[in-house]
C-alpha cells in the first residue's frame, strides 16, 4: 500500500487534519495524531485494519501541540564556569549502552585534542564511577564550596553515584534530582575542560526537559541500537529536544552488529541499518556504527573503557571517527 492509501483509510477513523505525521521504520508503522482524544475501540479497529493490509505492527500516538509548552525562552541557564561547549548524550530508553556511549565518546574527544570533562547526569543508574574506575571512593572539596572532579585517562568526571550508596535507590521527583544535578554541574572545578559530556537519563521524562531548559547545549546526541522498538523511542526523544529548540548532533547505532570471535561471521542481532536509515529519514546526521562486542563490556566493568585501554582497535577508532564528526559539526 502506498501512503495516499494508508491516509485514506486512516480518515475513515480520525480527522485527516488531526494526523500529524505517517512514518514507516522498519516493520513498523507509526502514525501520530494531534490535538485529539484518543478513541480507544476505534484505535483497535484501524490497528487491524492497517496490520491485514500492510502486515507492518501497528503504532498509534496521541499528543497535544496546544497544551505542552517546552520552550527554553526566558528560562534561566545553569552557569557552568569555564566549559565553552556541551554535548548531552541521550536516548529515548534505557538499555542501548547510553553511558558507555558517553565514557568511551568523551576519551575519543580527548584522544582528538580536547579538554573534556564528564558528568554522570544518570541520576537513577549512575554508571561512570564503575566504568572510569572510581566506585566506592567519597567526592572531595578543597575549598567547601566547590568538588574536585575525578581525573581518569585525561579527563575530568563527576557522579552523583559518587554521593550515595551504590545499593540506595534514588526515589527523587524531578525538581530535587535537577537541584541535585545543578550542584554537580555548577559547583565542580572543572579547571582548563572546555568540552562538557553529559551522559543523560534515559527517556523523554520531566528530568530530560529540566535539563533541556536550564542546560546551554551545543548540540545532543542520541543513541539507538538498530531494532525497531528502539527507534521508536530514539525518534520521540529527538523531537522532545526539538521542541525544546536543542540541536540534534546525531544518531550512533550501538551494538550495530557481532562478530562471532571463533568463525568470524558478522550477524546483525538487532536489525540492520535501523538508526541509519531513521537518521536518513528525519534528516539528521549519521554519526557511526559501534558494534556489540565482548571487549567493550569487559573494559568497561573494569573500570579501563576500551578506548583508553585499547585506543588503536578498530572500536576504539571507530569511537575516534565518531568524534571527529562531532568536532567538525560543533567548530
Amino acid at each position: 500500500m502506498n501512503e495516499a492509501e494508508i491516509k485514506e483509510i486512516i480518515a475513515h477513523y480520525y480527522p485527516a487534519e488531526n494526523m500529524f505525521s505517517l512514518k514507516q521504520l522498519g516493520n513498523r508503522l507509526i502514525i501520530e495524531f494531534r490535538d485529539i482524544a484518543e478513541n480507544t475501540e476505534k484505535s483497535e479497529r484501524l490497528k487491524n485494519e492497517l496490520f491485514k493490509l500492510t502486515n507492518k505492527k501497528i503504532n498509534l500516538i496521541f499528543s497535544s501541540e496546544k497544551t505542552v509548552n517546552i520552550s527554553t525562552q526566558a528560562i534561566e541557564k545553569w552557569q557552568i564556569s569555564g566549559i565553552k561547549q556541551i554535548i548531552g548524550v541521550a536516548s529515548g530508553k534505557g538499555g542501548v549502552g547510553k553511558s558507555t556511549t558517553a565514557v568511551n565518546l568523551a576519551l575519543a574527544l580527548f584522544n582528538a585534542g580536547k579538554k573534556v570533562a564528564l558528568l554522570d547526569a544518570d541520576i537513577y543508574g549512575p554508571s561512570i564511577p564503575t566504568m572510569l574506575g572510581y566506585e566506592g571512593m567519597p567526592m572531595s572539596s578543597a575549598d567547601g564550596v566547590h568538588f574536585e572532579p575525578f581525573k581518569s585517562y585525561g579527563i575530568s568526571s563527576v557522579s552523583i553515584g559518587s554521593l550515595i550508596d551504590r545499593d540506595t535507590p534514588l526515589i527523587w521527583r524531578g525538581v530535587k534530582a535537577a537541584g541535585a544535578l545543578e550542584q554537580l554541574a555548577c559547583q565542580t572545578n572543572w579547571g582548563d575542560a572546555e568540552v562538557l559530556v553529559i551522559d543523560m537519563p534515559p527517556g523523554t521524562g520531566d528530568i530530560q526537559i529540566t535539563l533541556s531548559q536550564r542546560i546551554d547545549f551545543t548540540g545532543i546526541v542520541i543513541v539507538s541500537t538498530p531494532q525497531d522498538i528502539a527507534l521508536i523511542d530514539a525518534v520521540k526523544g529527538i523531537n522532545m529536544f526539538e521542541k525544546t529548540g536543542t540541536k540534534i548532533l546525531g544518531i550512533i547505532e550501538n551494538m550495530s552488529y557481532f562478530i562471532c570471535p571463533h568463525c568470524g561471521e558478522k550477524a546483525e542481532i538487532f536489525g540492520h541499518n535501523g538508526a541509519k536509515e531513521t537518521a536518513e529519514k528525519m534528516g539528521k546526521t549519521f554519526l557511526g556504527a559501534i558494534p556489540l562486542d565482548l571487549e567493550i563490556r569487559q573494559t568497561g566493568d573494569n573500570g579501563t573503557p576500551i578506548v583508553a585501554e585499547n585506543p588503536d582497535s578498530p572500536i576504539s577508532q571507530a569511537y575516534l571517527a565518531i568524534a571527529e564528526k562531532i568536532i567538525r559539526k560543533i567548530g
